[in-house]
């Protein structure tokens, strides 16, 4: 909203900063930051007297998260909400990726805001029809990669990017919104699943924003994509702006979030973050990448769907717990030491996931 300013640079030249997309990021950054900061509490007080007995916990799980019982959830609306505001103060909304993004950020948010109601009022783990949900996903995934194909160039619309190789392209012609809605969903789901213990999914979230919205600036600009070789996306690089948002109200609510916890984030908040990170991958021609940089939620996802097959296969489990930072608090590990464990494995594969701009 604020990019208007800039037509009026020519007789207040200051307001050319308007016109940086670093600027604008790092703007919402710190907006979405105070946002979730001055609301937060309320926010929470709120669920709290709304929700009663809060988020219900495994009884199957580890002990010590029984301690847990009556912390509410739907922490999520926190995050979206400073999301929201600061994109739609510093975005550039005559940008369409600005819009496809939120809107899949808004939809799976809706969908995660359902299912925790009904656990929540239900006292009860079993919320969304797990195929009504997968499925009103899917189409909300496959409605906005249209969009993504509709809105860019010819020449790579419809084309699926390959890492490490200069400016290789994969055309999938009618398939795109198909096979890029996968990374869509999956990206969704995989957040979520990983959202168990305090801290351990926002975090991520925050560290693959962050390699995304670097990403989304030199995808976006012609010099830089040229340079490195990658596939030029213009008007990608407006995406920055919202990862910024994204850092920001993460920081926010980790504040809240840190052991022991105040909120839970809640589907409503995985969710949304999760399709959001999967449609940015997708607008800028790097979804292998998100695979990569994002490897933490796909091993969490893995670990679930191996433990499902396996056990219906053969009746034993692979892990002692799915997903697998249970198994390893089942193995002793402290909650602590596990999250903090994986935040380090996130940087790592982060640091991957650039070097693939450069090794070409």
């Amino acid at each position: 909203m604020l990019v208007w300013l800039a037509d009026f640079s020519g007789t207040f030249p200051i307001l050319n900063v308007f016109r940086y997309i670093t600027f604008r990021a790092g703007g919402a950054t710190a907006t979405a930051l105070l946002f979730v900061f001055f609301f937060g509490p309320a926010a929470i007080s709120w669920l709290r007297i709304k929700q009663g007995k809060g988020q219900p916990i495994r009884t199957d799980g580890p002990e010590t998260h029984l301690a847990k019982r009556g912390t509410p959830t739907m922490g999520g609306l926190m995050i979206l909400g400073g999301l929201f505001a600061a994109t739609l103060l510093w975005g550039n909304l005559r940008n369409p990726y600005v819009w496809i993004v939120l809107g899949v950020t808004a939809a799976y948010g809706a969908i995660g805001f359902y299912d925790d109601f009904l656990k929540v009022t239900k006292q009860s783990h079993k919320g969304f029809s797990g195929k009504a949900r997968i499925a009103i996903e899917v189409v909300v995934a496959l409605i906005a990669c249209y969009f993504v194909m509709q809105t860019q160039p010819p020449a790579i619309a419809s084309g699926f990017a390959m890492p490490f190789l200069k400016e290789a392209i994969i055309p999938l012609g009618i398939l795109f919104p198909l096979v890029t809605a996968f990374v869509v969903v999956g990206a969704g789901n995989s957040v979520n699943l990983t959202d168990g213990l305090d801290g351990l999914a926002i975090v991520p979230v925050m560290i693959a924003a962050g390699t995304f919205g670097f990403i989304s600036y030199l995808v976006g600009n012609a010099i830089f994509a040229n340079y490195l070789q990658i596939n030029h996306v213009p008007g990608s690089g407006e995406l920055a702006v919202i990862c910024g948002a994204v850092i920001g109200a993460g920081l926010g609510f980790l504040w809240f979030n840190a052991p022991p916890a105040q909120i839970f984030m809640g589907d409503t908040g995985s969710l949304g973050l999760g399709g959001l990170l999967g449609t940015i991958a997708v607008a800028t021609k790097h979804e292998i990448v998100l695979a990569i940089v994002g490897g933490l939620f796909v091993v969490e996802a893995l670990s679930v769907i191996i433990q499902v097959a396996v056990f219906k296969r053969t009746g034993r489990r692979v892990f002692l717990m799915a997903p697998i930072h249970h198994h390893f608090e089942k193995l002793g590990w402290t909650e602590p030491q596990v999250v903090i464990r994986f935040w380090i494995i996130s940087v790592v594969l982060a640091l991957v996931g650039l070097s693939t701009l450069k090794l070409r």
